[in-house]
């Protein structure tokens, strides 16, 4: 089964990735510089792509695929 992003969201340390099987994924942003760099408004304007399958931020030229967050997550925040 492949993973898809149905929201992402941020805090000030971390990323959070909602997948459309109702998992959540949580990330330290210092794993991705361009995004800890990033403004919050440069952060909020990304673009799922691939059917979800990748996050893509034109503005900062970042793109992050859902498989991909797995290897840097902290721990899986819920299961629904």
């Amino acid at each position: 089964m492949e993973l898809r992003v149905k929201n992402v969201w941020f805090d000030e340390q971390n990323i959070f990735v909602l997948l459309e099987n109702g998992n959540e994924i949580k990330t330290l942003m210092d794993y991705f510089p361009r995004l800890k760099n990033a403004t919050e408004e440069q952060r909020n304007r990304y673009e799922l792509w691939n059917d979800g399958k990748w996050i893509h931020w034109e503005d900062i030229d970042e793109d992050l695929s859902a498989e991909g967050l797995l290897q840097y997550q902290q721990h899986p925040i819920s299961t629904r």
